[in-house]
Parts: C-alpha cells; structure tokens; sequence
C-alpha cells in the first residue's frame, strides 16, 4: 500500500494554498493506506472451513473414526463417543487458526471483503477523520474534506454544515472523478491536487473570499 512521496506532499500544499485564495471555504486533504483492519471479516471467514469440518462429520462420522485410527497407529480399541468428539473439535480449530493466519495476509483479506463493507467502513472513517479535522473549526461552518484510503480505492468529499445547505453529493462528481482516475494511473498526488482544485471551483461560487478572510486550517496533505 502506496505512501505519499514529498512531492505529493508539496503538490497537494500548494493546490490547497491556490484554492483557497478565491474562497473562504477551508479544504482538507487526508490520504491513508486503509481505513479498517477488517479483523471481522477475517473471524467470519475462517468460520467457514470450521463448519466444513462440522458437516463433513455429519455426513461421514465414519471417516472420522477411520481418521482416529489412523492418527493413533491403528490396533486401538473402538473409539468412544467423547474421543471422536475431541478429535472432532481439535479439527475444527485447527481449520479455524490456520484459516485465521491465511487471512493475517491483508490483500486477501480486503479481496474477500465485500464492496459494500468497504464502503461503509471508509465512509465512517471519512466522517470521523472530518469530525476531528474539520466540523465546526472555521467561522462560517465551511470546511470540508477530500479523504481518500488506498487499499479500499475508494474516496469520500465531507462537507461541513454551511456547505451542505447550498450543495448536495453530485455537484462533487467532477472532483471525484478527476481523484479516481489518477489515483488509478498511479498518480497519488496529481489525482488529490485535482480534486482540490475542482472543490476550490465549486467553494468560490458560493463562499467567495472577503478581504478579512483568514486561513483557519493549515495548507497541507495530512498523511494517517
């Protein structure tokens, strides 16, 4: 999972700091490599195999008393119903952990999750990084965040209160497409610097800047 060079740094600082010189609208800009670790997704997988075993035992309880045999050398007397059962649920762990350290490997981890938890997940990030960075931190309420988690691929544009009451999620469509399709052709902090641009247009319109404007949240790529 990418990190965001130096240049991608200033790239983003200087198209923040331009943005802004039209609008009294403040914009944030927040990269990370992920947005959850995704340990549920993992638990619910490994139970998979862990219930292939249960099943498999239901269906063939024979082939678990040849398994029993055959893992004790054989010329043992006739395994009771508490052995089979132990045997059951040692294999039943054993599917289980080994599943669990399979999926420690978080590209297959984020390959098994679905889009819509991926979803989910950014955004609630998205809207907790903005709480903390951005909501309510500038004078007339229009702050607003371009947050973008690399290994989901997924971006969100939060806006503060004073923004939303004169703009909805489709007017953002050109930013986001302009921050997708570099990101995608590898270009991290062109596709940020974009998008900057793009919400600056938008932010000019309706927050255009007055002579006492102040800068209220430094010019900068926060980088989590």
């Amino acid at each position: 999972m990418k990190r965001m060079t130096d240049a991608d740094h200033d790239k983003v600082s200087a198209a923040i700091t331009k943005a802004e010189l039209s609008t009294a609208g403040e914009i944030v800009a927040v990269a990370t490599p992920i947005s959850d670790s995704y340990h549920d997704v993992a638990l619910h997988w490994a139970l998979v195999p862990l219930f292939a075993v249960l099943a498999w035992a239901a269906w063939r309880p024979s082939a678990l008393e040849w398994w029993y045999d055959f893992l004790l050398g054989g010329w043992q007397p006739e395994p009771t119903q508490s052995q089979l059962l132990t045997l059951l649920m040692v294999f039943a762990a054993l599917k289980f952990t080994v599943a669990l350290l399979i999926l420690k490997w978080m590209p297959l981890r984020l390959l098994l999750t679905p889009a819509a938890t991926k979803h989910r997940r950014v955004r609630r990030r998205a809207i907790a990084i903005f709480q903390a960075a951005a909501a309510g931190r500038t004078t007339g309420r229009t702050g607003i965040l371009i947050y973008l988690s690399l290994a989901e691929r997924r971006a969100e544009i939060i806006a503060d209160e004073a923004i939303l009451k004169v703009t909805d999620d489709h007017i953002w469509g050109e930013a986001m497409t302009e921050l997708i399709t570099n990101v995608r052709a590898g270009r991290v902090g062109d596709g940020i610097a974009a998008a900057v641009e793009r919400v600056g247009v938008v932010l000019s319109e309706h927050f255009p800047r007055s002579s006492a404007d102040l800068n209220e949240i430094p010019d900068k790529l926060i980088e989590l």
